[in-house]
C-alpha cells in the first residue's frame, strides 16, 4: 500500500470512471469495489485502482464537489517507458490515443500541440470534469513517474506555491525537492520569482505545483484530495496536528490545510476492515467513523471486532 494516494470524489460515476482510466494506461487495474451502505449520501461505492502502477482511490458519494483544474494529473509519456524499436513514435501515438479517448465528452483547456516545454502537450477536462495534462517527455531529463498530481495556486493563493511546497516538505519526514523554475521579469501577469513549475516528493509520491496570476474562476476543493495511510494512532495525530487548518472542514478523517488543499488522514488498517470485512463488520465500522472528525483507531478496531 502506498503512503500517499490521490482520492477522487464523484457523484455516481466512480466505478465507471475507473473502468475508463484503467483501459487507457499500461499496468492498470481495478483492485477493489466496496459499497458502503447508509451513508449521508446513501449507498456509496468505494473504488481502489491502479494507473500505470500507481494507486488511486475514488468514491461515489453524491453531487457535493465538482472537479476543477486546481488539481490535475500530469501524464508523462516518456519514450523510455516504451519497449519498441521506435520509442518516440510509440510514446507520441499512445499520448494521442489517450487524448482522443479522454476528450470524448470533455473539453480542451490547452489544445494538443507543440509548446516551448514539450514537443507534444495538451491539457483537458474529461467528461467527468477531471483534468489531465498529457506531455511527451524529454527522455534525457531526470526520470519521473508516469502520473503526477499537480497543484495550481490561483487567486488569493497565487504566489504561495513555493511556501506550500516548503511546508509539505517539512511535514513529511521522507521528502525531497525536485525541479524548480521561477517566472522571469517579463512574464506578466505572473510576478517575477513566483513558481512557474516545481516538483517534489512526499513519501512515495511525486507531486508538482505552480502559481498562475491569470484569472481563474476555480480553487482547491474536496473533489480531489490526498489520502495519507497512517500506520498507527500516533501518526494520525501527527498529521492531523500539523496539517489541519480549517476546523469546519474536519469530518471523517478529512481536513483542509492552510492553502485550501484537502487531505484525508486515514488509518491504513481501516482500508483492510472496509475491503476484507463481512457486511456486518463493515456496517459497524461505518457507523463508528461517521460521527468522528479525527479517526480513533482503537474505537474503529473495537467496532470491527463487535466489541
Amino acid at each position: 500500500m502506498q503512503k500517499l494516494v490521490p482520492h477522487l470524489w464523484y457523484d455516481k460515476e466512480a466505478k465507471e470512471a475507473a473502468e475508463l482510466y484503467t483501459s487507457l494506461f499500461p499496468d492498470s487495474k481495478i483492485n477493489n469495489v466496496t459499497t458502503i451502505k447508509n451513508t449521508p449520501s446513501g449507498d456509496a461505492d468505494m473504488v481502489s485502482f491502479e494507473l500505470w502502477g500507481q494507486e488511486f482511490m475514488s468514491i461515489s458519494a453524491g453531487p457535493y464537489f465538482k472537479f476543477t483544474p486546481a488539481i490535475s494529473f500530469i501524464v508523462n509519456f516518456d519514450p523510455l517507458l516504451f519497449g519498441g524499436a521506435n520509442k518516440d513514435k510509440e510514446a507520441r501515438e499512445k499520448l494521442d490515443e489517450v487524448w482522443n479517448k479522454l476528450i470524448d465528452g470533455g473539453m480542451a483547456l490547452m489544445p494538443l500541440d507543440k509548446y516551448p516545454f514539450s514537443e507534444r502537450y495538451g491539457w483537458l477536462q474529461d467528461k467527468y470534469g477531471l483534468s489531465w495534462q498529457l506531455m511527451l517527455t524529454d527522455p534525457m531529463g531526470e526520470p519521473r513517474p508516469p502520473i503526477i498530481p499537480s497543484m495550481l495556486f490561483v487567486g488569493d493563493k497565487c504566489g504561495k506555491a513555493g511556501e506550500a511546497i516548503q511546508f509539505y516538505l517539512s511535514v513529511f519526514k521522507n521528502s525531497k525537492m525536485g525541479a524548480l523554475h521561477r517566472y522571469g521579469p517579463n512574464q506578466a501577469p505572473d510576478k517575477e520569482g513566483t513558481v512557474m513549475f516545481a516538483d517534489f516528493m512526499l513519501e512515495d509520491k511525486w507531486l508538482s505545483a505552480m502559481d498562475s496570476a491569470h484569472e481563474h474562476k476555480f480553487d482547491f476543493n474536496e473533489a480531489v484530495s490526498l489520502l495519507i495511510n497512517c500506520n498507527d494512532q500516533a501518526e494520525i495525530d501527527y498529521f492531523w496536528e500539523k496539517m489541519s487548518a480549517v476546523p469546519a472542514a474536519e469530518q471523517c478523517g478529512w481536513i483542509k490545510d492552510k492553502y485550501g488543499v484537502s487531505w484525508q488522514i486515514n488509518a491504513a488498517d481501516m482500508n483492510t476492515m472496509l475491503t476484507e470485512g463481512s457486511p456486518e463488520q463493515v456496517d459497524r465500522v461505518v457507523k463508528a467513523f461517521l460521527p468522528m472528525k479525527k479517526f480513533d483507531l482503537t474505537k474503529l478496531k473495537a467496532a470491527y471486532e463487535g466489541k
